[in-house]
């Protein structure tokens, strides 16, 4: 049974909705960045980056609070309002290639220790904690973790009921993106929500692992410094987009190394051989249209990779995964590549535009080689979290990506 609450969720005032939400920080180069905190005073990233202002830099206890205090002012100054009374709120994301619509609301901390919540994705240590002095210091989040669940008619139909009626927001931001909030008002409508989430048995990460365990700590900790602790209080929960399986978009990442390590690019080819049927591409641009396949730019040509049936066991779901063949088979084995994360000698890129990237960072001789792989498929992300699994870093790159600062919430 899935705990999903309403909550009372600070967000910005109406007229100034388009200005303030921004992207994740990840998803901005410096130059944009830059032109946002010059040319836009409500942006989110002025929260986030208080130090522009001061023209100075700031890292762990002291920045968090520059974020806090630079929060603080945003809500006196009026750019953003708190609601009365706690709500669910449904989130529509339109964009010129897709649409999403979900549910705002706030999900339990306990349920991903009970692993009622899901993960697919290994977490690390160090993130995890430095995001849970970030909440402790700061005492809220902006940005939701993406949780899906399977279809359900009941949801579906509550969800049409809202977006019949009057929304909150509707704006456009700079990128094409229109964005739609309701609250649900209706407390017969939020009642029937709450009872149909708690009548799902699992829910499922699908962006968003490392603000998940790091919500889990702040909730531990407080626990423990709260001789009173309920249970409820706000530090128990987390704030969360939940949309169903089908509004999800999973993409993959292309994986680039190097150097081939020391091998020529004869031998690189013939070690390869060992487990792969390997074609010569004329095209310019190679994508995989089956599992098992792999797209390889190399000296200024794709090749087409397939998998031998022979030599290879597939022995769990885990081990049927594409990222984890080519870890097992060429990354590992042959390239030398041991530590997927921090292994200064490969790099990754989202799969937006499918392999030009791949075949402008190989020309450019920054790496040597590129790989192309389909993506998993919601079943197998899920049959990976049931059997309590993880992929390799970097398996997945899943959409939609959500703004920051539309609904905040506070512990």
């Amino acid at each position: 049974m899935a705990e999903i609450l309403p909550f009372k969720a600070v967000r910005p005032a109406k007229a100034k909705a388009g200005l303030v939400v921004s992207r994740s920080y990840q998803d901005y180069s410096k130059a944009e960045i830059a032109a946002q905190l010059k040319n836009n005073p409500y942006s989110f990233l002025h929260i986030i980056n208080p130090e522009y202002s001061l023209q100075e830099e700031n890292v762990g206890e002291s920045r968090f609070k520059m974020i806090r205090d630079r929060y603080l002012q945003y809500k006196e100054e009026g750019t953003f309002i708190t609601d009365e009374e706690p709500f669910y709120y449904v989130y529509k994301i339109e964009t010129p290639q897709n649409s999403c619509c979900g549910i705002i609301a706030a999900a339990s901390a306990r349920d991903y220790e009970k692993n009622i919540i899901k993960r697919h994705e290994d977490t690390i240590v160090h993130r995890e904690i430095l995001f849970k002095e970030y909440l402790k210091t700061a005492g809220f989040n902006a940005e939701p973790v993406l949780l899906t669940f399977p279809e359900n008619r009941r949801i579906d139909n509550l969800i049409s009921e809202t977006i019949n009626t009057t929304a909150e927001y509707n704006f456009t931001t700079g990128d094409g993106e229109t964005h739609h909030l309701w609250k649900i008002s209706n407390p017969e409508v939020a009642e029937s929500l709450r009872s149909e989430f708690a009548n799902i048995g699992s829910l499922y990460i699908a962006d968003g692992h490392h603000r998940c365990a790091s919500s889990a700590l702040f909730a531990k900790e407080s626990q423990i410094n709260n001789p009173n602790h309920t249970g409820k209080e706000p530090y128990n929960y987390f704030l969360s987009y939940i949309i169903s399986e089908s509004s999800l978009k999973i993409k993959g990442f292309s994986r680039l190394v190097s150097d081939l390590n020391s091998h020529s690019k004869e031998e690189f080819l013939v070690l390869l051989k060992k487990n792969f049927s390997i074609e010569n591409s004329e095209k310019k641009d190679l994508v995989p249209t089956e599992k098992h396949q792999f797209s390889m730019y190399l000296d200024g040509r794709f090749y087409s990779l397939q998998l031998k049936k022979t030599g290879y066991s597939l022995d769990d779901s885990r081990s049927n995964l594409d990222a984890v063949i080519l870890d097992e088979h060429i990354l590992k084995p042959i390239l030398g590549i041991h530590d997927l994360r921090n292994d200064k000698r490969i790099a990754y890129f989202p799969e937006r535009d499918n392999n030009v990237e791949i075949k402008r960072q190989v020309d450019s001789r920054k790496f040597a080689v590129g790989f192309a792989m389909l993506p998993p498929d919601i079943a197998e992300i899920k049959q990976i979290a049931e059997e309590n699994l993880t992929m390799p870093p970097k398996s997945t790159y899943i959409e939609p990506k959500l703004r920051s600062g539309l609904t905040i919430y506070e512990f």
